[in-house]
């Protein structure tokens, strides 16, 4: 009985504390709790001056009614003086709640938005579809960056095949996952566009020791050894990035990739192995697949994936950055059963070494050969041709045999900037467009 008494004491206590702590100096909440308070009070005043006209008695040299009287203003008509201190009061009240609101959110506010503009945005936002984004590179962080203005419910599920780069020499020197393709999805979800996001992708040169990292990966790789977990250093990374969602690893076993390769002038395919290395061979991938060749899905990937509302595999490197998510025994299986709707984003352009004139029906078939037909219940593929896509590329075209495929669909994604990229904007709000057409308006 003693301690049970002395726990609650402490509880009390401690609740004291942290509550004293709100009239701490400088934190600008106690003038607007006060204008609260002075409020509740000419509410109250104006309900004594009610009672003293119902209940007042002919004692007329009671000193509490004397000054109860000119407190009141009874000097004044009754509706005249209920009316100023019920409306003094009501005004007050209401303009301390809206002050110490925005006292409290003011870390949050960015300038230049109203409050309820940005609370509009954030409910709608939260209000959002469950979205699982699949892939690595550049293009999924382009998806993404166009996603997380329509929902926050996001995860990225990203490749940890890269073996390239500044990830490459990470992952040989200190033996953890590639934190390249992750850190630029993180970037990508942050909500501050600012110093901090900037900071987490600049590039070192100069230095021998740091040329060609990333601020980000040498971030993430401290994070892994001080916490110990590469999946707890993401998180971290996240926080301190204030993203708009999720981004995980496919798994978290050190994969490699390897692909047969057909050369020209050659009749033997030859093997290679490394993502980086694949590209390099300017031969036609025939087959890719992982070693060890059945790594476990990441857990909360499986559980992301399941509880979809949609799920979007693409775009990014054909070979290199969405087949080895796929790959993923566990993660495949998952996505066959999920009851989500699924789209494949076709590349905007063909890659070098990778997707040689490859069409969007060409595209969509290499997958289909790796991991079994009838996955994709939609191929979405730009059909906007105008412009330069780049060195060594070619239009990724809708042909044919892509529009005798009913899952196609055809919009205008290009980035006019940079037309060999998906302007992440157009990407975004036609797969929110298919998704609502196939689905109607999630309820609240």
């Amino acid at each position: 009985m003693k301690e049970a008494t002395q726990s609650v004491f402490k509880r009390f206590r401690k609740g004291i504390q942290q509550f004293s702590r709100w009239f701490l100096p400088g934190l600008g909440i106690k003038r607007w709790m006060v204008m609260i308070m002075l409020g509740i009070t000419m509410m109250g005043v104006g309900l004594a001056v009610l009672l003293l006209n119902i209940y007042r008695t002919d004692t007329n040299n009671s000193a509490i009614l004397v000054f109860l009287s000119y407190v009141s203003l009874r000097f004044l008509p009754r509706i005249v003086r209920v009316f100023i201190f019920g409306s003094l009061g009501i005004g007050l009240v209401i303009y301390g709640i809206w002050g110490l609101n925005r006292a409290l959110l003011r870390p949050f506010l960015r300038p230049g938005r109203a409050v309820v503009d940005q609370l509009a945005d954030y409910r709608r936002r939260e209000r959002g579809p469950r979205v699982v984004a699949i892939g690595g590179g550049h293009g999924l962080s382009t998806l993404l960056r166009g996603l997380k203005a329509h929902t926050r419910n996001l995860t990225a599920v990203v490749t940890v095949a890269d073996d390239g780069g500044s990830s490459g020499r990470l992952r040989e020197s200190l033996g953890i996952l590639p934190p390249g393709d992750i850190r630029n999805c993180l970037a990508a979800l942050s909500n501050d566009e600012a110093l901090l996001t900037q900071l987490f992708q600049y590039r070192f040169s100069g230095a021998p020791e740091l040329e060609g990292h990333s601020f980000g990966n040498l971030f993430i790789s401290a994070l892994t050894e001080i916490t110990g977990s590469f999946e707890e250093a993401i998180a971290e990374s996240g926080r301190a990035l204030s993203v708009s969602g999720r981004v995980l690893p496919s798994t978290l076993h050190d994969v490699r990739l390897v692909a047969d390769v057909r050369l020209p002038h050659v009749v033997n395919e030859i093997r290679v192995a490394g993502e980086s290395k694949i590209p390099e061979m300017a031969g036609r991938v025939r087959r890719v697949w992982l070693e060890p060749n059945n790594p476990p899905a990441f857990p909360p990937v499986l559980q992301s994936i399941l509880g979809a509302d949609l799920i979007v595999i693409g775009p990014g490197s054909l070979y290199t950055s969405l087949l080895p998510n796929l790959l993923v025994p566990d993660l495949l299986a998952a996505i066959h059963a999920s009851r989500a709707i699924k789209v494949f984003v076709c590349n905007i352009a063909t890659q070098a070494g990778e997707t040689d004139s490859y069409s969007c029906y060409d595209h969509a078939r290499a997958v289909e050969e790796h991991i079994g037909e009838d996955l994709f219940d939609v191929v979405l593929c730009n059909e906007n041709y105008e412009g330069d896509p780049g060195d060594n590329s070619q239009w990724v075209r809708a042909d044919e045999k892509t529009m005798t495929d009913s899952r196609s669909y055809c919009a205008d994604l290009i980035d006019d900037e940079h037309p060999w990229r998906h302007n992440s904007v157009k990407l975004a709000q036609v797969l929110m467009d298919l998704f609502f057409e196939r689905t109607g308006p999630l309820s609240n």
